[in-house]
């Protein structure tokens, strides 16, 4: 009988398996708000060194969802304390059952920064940046047609990185990694159309014309009008669900 050889600890991959199987027990509730794990328990589970798991569990507490006490264990946290800006952590909600509601609650964080950030853009943005937002339109277009769901995508998420660094403001452009876990998590949950709406495309080279032209409050409304339509969409879906 072979042997099978012992995993490589040294793989950055084994690490963030690890990370990603215990990040989504813990945001799924199947290891529920103050539940307490063993270092020990966990080695035993994953088949890894101790040092693996400590470093997840590293990881996992400067997010906010563990807390490590002394000759205890690994306590879950409640929600309240997550650092709910992370993008593993909007990843792995956007993975559990709640995740409609997420998607809802993140439309409306978009809504309160995309369209300030649109409208600074339109005094801000370089003409590189202009460019940029308008050639990812184009291949949105192009992709759109094709049903080429991920290239889609990651135009999508150029045209909007590209839109919240063209404001100037390095806490908008940040929040760049923010809405392209938005993205993708509705591409990848079956939560985008089969087609991409036209409107939406449509909407995205206004916004990119309006930036252009220097038009801030064009720019800011077919912004808003963008997150208003996705954020329809996800309450569409969701009460589909539900019925």
């Amino acid at each position: 009988m072979t042997v099978p050889p012992p995993p490589d600890e040294s793989s950055p991959g084994l690490h963030e398996s690890v990370l990603d199987a215990l990040g989504r027990d813990i945001v799924s509730g199947a290891t529920p708000v103050g539940s307490v794990v063993r270092i020990d328990q966990l080695d035993d589970r994953f088949g890894v060194s101790r040092s693996v798991v400590r470093e997840a569990v590293r990881v996992l507490s400067s997010m906010g969802l563990v807390e490590t006490r002394r000759r205890l264990g690994v306590r879950v946290l409640p929600a309240a304390q997550w650092n709910v800006f992370d993008p593993r952590v909007i990843r792995w909600r956007l993975d559990g059952p709640d995740r409609e509601d997420q998607l809802v609650s993140l439309g409306e964080l978009r809504r309160g920064f995309e369209p300030v950030a649109a409208e600074l853009a339109a005094d801000r943005a370089t003409p590189d940046q202009c460019g940029a937002m308008a050639a990812a339109v184009m291949r949105m277009t192009v992709h759109a047609k094709s049903g080429d769901l991920e290239a889609y995508l990651e135009a999508d998420k150029d045209f909007h990185r590209t839109m919240l660094e063209a404001s100037g403001n390095e806490m908008l452009a940040a929040l760049a990694t923010v809405v392209g876990e938005v993205l993708s998590g509705r591409t990848h949950h079956d939560l985008m159309p089969s087609t991409p709406n036209p409107a939406a495309i449509r909407l995205h080279g206004e916004v990119a014309q309006a930036i252009g032209s220097g038009d801030g409050a064009a720019a800011s409304a077919a912004m808003t009008a963008i997150i208003d339509e996705a954020s329809a969409a996800v309450r569409r879906s969701k009460g589909a669900t539900r019925r």
